[in-house]
């Protein structure tokens, strides 16, 4: 069942940055940008490699410094809450960066429980369960926990990032390449359980991928970055109507053409 389906109000937003800028140096990343997320939708954000995308999103959690702009979470200004409000925001968003990012000296089970030993004081026993509860929501048998991330397959990898993202149960997930360097299956496995999840616990899910597999398959709505700033947030048929070239190349030439030649096969059987 559907908790929280992607809400049609473009006023609904989970994620709200308005203006803003990021530099390193004399290097301009990205100016001006602008970008919502609605909840309870899984945005794909896509652009060019080294555009910025993955600096945005650290960005947004306040990783990497901005040099103007305003970011909103949960409609709270960021820049205007407490050291307490800041932590409360911080436990309603997980995080799945490039590769899995588990440390490499801990168990699966341990790196699940970081973010709670930084935000609960709970036992050890209720933190071995939760841990325990949240490999069994994404997929992983109980006896990974106790594995090592250098035990693990690529895609287990993925899915054991995900539980720790997971950890303290937020409103708002952000992955960063998550089906990067997974075969096709094992891809369109984690999708599916990305969108299974959105739809069970009612996530907002903010996806830096270049996977045109995953834009069709699981997203609500795709942005663009390009030229320094988000031209674009729509949906693909609505994105086939913006006249732009890194558009236009990314989705209808080379294998963004397949998609289209296909979706066109279907409707001439159909017609038939």
């Amino acid at each position: 069942m559907n908790l929280r389906a992607a809400s049609k109000d473009p006023n609904d937003l989970v994620i709200k940055v308005r203006g803003a800028k990021v530099q390193f140096g004399d290097a301009v990343i990205f100016r001006d940008l602008d970008l919502d997320v609605r909840r309870g939708e899984i945005l794909g954000f896509v652009g060019g490699s080294g555009q910025g995308k993955s600096v945005l999103m650290r960005m947004i959690l306040e990783l990497v410094p901005k040099a103007a702009g305003t970011v909103e979470l949960f409609g709270y200004d960021k820049d205007k809450l407490t050291a307490q409000q800041q932590s409360e925001i911080n436990r309603r968003c997980g995080v799945l960066f490039q590769m899995g990012a588990l440390f490499s000296s801990l168990t699966v089970k341990e790196n699940i429980q970081v973010p709670m030993r930084e935000h609960y004081d709970i036992s050890q026993r209720l933190m071995d369960e939760l841990a325990y509860l949240k490999l069994d929501t994404v997929g992983l048998p109980r006896s990974a926990g106790s594995k090592f991330p250098s035990q693990l397959s690529g895609g287990m990898i993925k899915r054991a990032a995900l539980a720790r993202a997971l950890a303290l149960d937020p409103d708002l997930v952000f992955l960063d390449e998550p089906t990067s360097g997974l075969d096709p299956i094992g891809a369109a496995a984690f999708d599916a359980l990305v969108a299974r999840l959105r739809d069970s616990l009612g996530l907002t899910v903010y996806m830096v991928t270049h996977d045109l597999d995953s834009l069709y398959a699981v997203c609500d709505r795709v942005a663009v970055l390009a030229d320094k700033k988000v031209i674009a947030n729509a949906t693909i048929p609505e994105l086939m109507n913006v006249h732009h070239p890194w558009i236009e190349e990314y989705f209808r030439g080379g294998r963004g053409g397949r998609f289209l030649s296909g979706a066109a096969g279907a409707n001439v059987s159909a017609a038939g």
